[in-house]
């Protein structure tokens, strides 16, 4: 039988005990061998830990202390796996079905580095682009996977509270990494997150992104749809 992959599936977590619950029987149900589960609590105090200790499960590992944030949490993760790719699904998300990873390796992807499709949001399926260099992430993370030793080179800079996740793709990207494009969706995405409530303090964030990672060129390309897109949230009070 060809190898399969190994992959740690991560959520990170606080206080959201039920959502928690959703994405945990959700992953759990996944219909891939080569699987790992870890979940990363950030000192819950709505009986999230006793959820955890209450689930026998053998793929699953997790810890339950104070972090720097949700970026700080996903590095953690990442120390904490070992498997081959990654793939973060956070509390409320969900994979789309349970045939989602095999369906992804069911065939191999050797010279890949990250692999991503679509995400369903509420009743509708958001369709991924093309890989390219952006002014905003044009697939969501939990419908990406990256190479382990990706993320461990090239951590989430926590000092990005909203948009670590755009900087790592974009550094990925423009470092000649290789995306790799699936036409179905791979997850469906809780619109709760506060990337969702927050917009303005999102773009701004891109913004500040745009600005130290690409170059000149791509900074006059990028950033006037940032500030269009920002200005105009902001008027809006969103």
């Amino acid at each position: 039988m060809e190898h399969q992959p190994k992959v740690t599936v991560i959520t990170v977590c606080r206080n959201n005990k039920d959502a928690l619950q959703e994405t945990m029987r959700n992953v759990l149900a996944q219909q891939y061998a080569p699987m790992e589960y870890i979940v990363v609590d950030g000192g819950s105090t709505d009986g999230t830990s006793q959820l955890l200790e209450a689930c026998q499960e053998e793929r699953m590992k997790w810890v339950s202390e104070a972090d720097g944030g949700i970026y700080d949490a996903m590095n953690k993760g990442t120390r904490m796996a070992s498997g081959d790719w990654v793939i973060f699904m956070n509390a409320g998300d969900t994979f789309a079905d349970n045939q989602v990873l095999s369906r992804v390796f069911g065939s191999p992807h050797d010279g890949a580095d990250v692999i991503y499709g679509d995400v369903i949001k509420g009743d509708s399926v958001k369709v991924a682009e093309a890989p390219h260099n952006a002014h905003r992430m044009y697939f969501c993370h939990q419908s990406a996977l990256v190479r382990r030793p990706l993320l461990l080179q090239h951590p989430f800079d926590t000092k990005h509270r909203m948009s670590a996740d755009f900087k790592l793709m974009k550094i990925l990207y423009l470092k000649g990494c290789r995306f790799v494009q699936l036409p179905f969706p791979i997850a469906r995405f809780d619109t709760s997150g506060i990337s969702n409530t927050s917009r303005s303090k999102g773009l701004w964030d891109n913004i500040t992104v745009v600005c130290e990672v690409d170059s000149l060129a791509d900074k006059i390309r990028l950033l006037p749809k940032l500030w269009f897109v920002y200005i105009m949230c902001r008027l809006r009070g969103k």
